[in-house]
């Protein structure tokens, strides 16, 4: 039976709902909330529902939720407004540790026993106070299994999944939200190491993938909103105003343009100088490993990432192609169905679609 064929007949035949898989993702951020629902149609998965729900300035920061009684009712109205009852959702890159190493045996549970003896080692936590999930990612010349892990303080975990009881949604499995973005941004069998730019309000996160499986992230925190900020300085023009300038003149240079663009790139420069410092750590790690392989281009995601120029701007710093993703990559062919979330807003997604397509992948090694 071929591939095409057997989605036919899982969308003819498709179980009840509440029998079949959730295929739906929350993703929770300084911004807000952003929900995704997938449904299969007869060519494949396709976006069912979708809601983004801001939070005020402060309720969710660094990677923690501060104002509860706001977050817990903004993750309610998205799911509400998406149709959404069960869900994957994402922990914030910013309170997660990632750490590779290899362990012996065959099966995840001999290699969570090798990782757990050394679980300080990857995480500067008392191991009983940490969660954390582990993924094969090949073979070392000893013949042991290489590992790429992650972990979570409990409390960040135990939070997380006590704000999502109270909203009323139930949380089938809990991810890292770089992982999540990797899912959605890269195809299946996708085997090349590629950098993921995930430029959202207030931070920036970035993250090598190698196989679908970050091997490397961190958060940088600077934003598109200091882009704003920096409009909104120099025309002297509401935050509103400034946000449709940012869009409309992006960092392509024009004729009366210049003193525009030097207030743009005094702050691009920076958040491109911060990617450049661990792009080039990861290039000159990948020069003497066997076990790693350089980066070959990179993606831009996030609700800033269409910024006019900026693929272009940062192309000629990092000597890689720049090219901003497709978060429906992996759902069905573009020619049998037409999203209803325009191209840029879709960029804001890339975790929820991520999250949501958890359920219909193949698992991880």
């Amino acid at each position: 039976m071929s591939f095409a064929f057997g989605e036919r007949l899982r969308a003819a035949f498709a179980p009840p709902r509440y029998l079949a898989l959730p295929l739906s993702g929350i993703d929770l951020s300084t911004s807000g909330v952003k929900t995704v629902r997938l449904a299969e149609s007869a060519h494949g998965l396709i976006l069912a529902g979708y809601a983004q729900v801001w939070l005020p300035s402060g309720a969710f920061s660094d990677g923690e939720i501060v104002d509860r009684k706001a977050v817990v009712a903004a993750l309610a109205e998205a799911a509400r407004i998406s149709g959404i009852f069960t869900a994957n959702a994402a922990l914030p890159e910013s309170k997660s540790y990632l750490f590779e190493t290899a362990a012996p045996g065959a099966g995840k549970d001999a290699w969570r026993l090798s990782v757990e003896q050394h679980l300080d080692e990857f995480v500067p936590l008392a191991p009983p106070e940490t969660a954390f999930d582990i993924v094969g990612v090949g073979k070392n010349a000893a013949g042991d299994t290489l590992l790429a892990g992650i972990g979570f303080a409990r409390r960040i975990v135990d939070d997380t999944v006590s704000a999502y009881d109270e909203a009323g949604i139930r949380v089938r499995a809990l991810e890292g939200e770089t992982f999540a973005m990797a899912r959605a941004l890269l195809p299946r069998g996708d085997d090349s190491t590629v950098l993921i730019i995930d430029v959202g309000k207030t931070t920036t996160k970035i993250a090598v993938v190698a196989k679908r499986v970050p091997r490397f992230a961190t958060t940088i925190g600077i934003g598109g909103h200091a882009l704003t900020l920096a409009v909104q300085k120099h025309f002297g023009v509401s935050e509103a105003e400034a946000r449709t300038v940012k869009a409309e003149r992006g960092i392509v240079p024009s004729a009366g343009n210049e003193d525009y663009l030097a207030a743009m790139l005094s702050t691009v420069s920076a958040i491109r100088d911060e990617i450049s410092r661990r792009l080039e750590y990861w290039q000159s790690k990948a020069a003497l490993s066997s076990e790693h392989e350089p980066v070959s281009r990179a993606i831009l995601a996030g609700g800033n990432a269409s910024v006019r120029g900026l693929p272009e701007y940062l192309e000629g710093a990092f000597k890689v192609p720049v090219a901003t993703g497709d978060v429906f990559t992996n759902l069905a062919p573009r020619d049998t169905w037409l999203p209803s979330l325009d191209y840029t807003e879709s960029l804001a997604y890339a975790t929820a679609i991520g999250l949501a397509l958890y359920d219909d992948t193949q698992p991880y090694v």
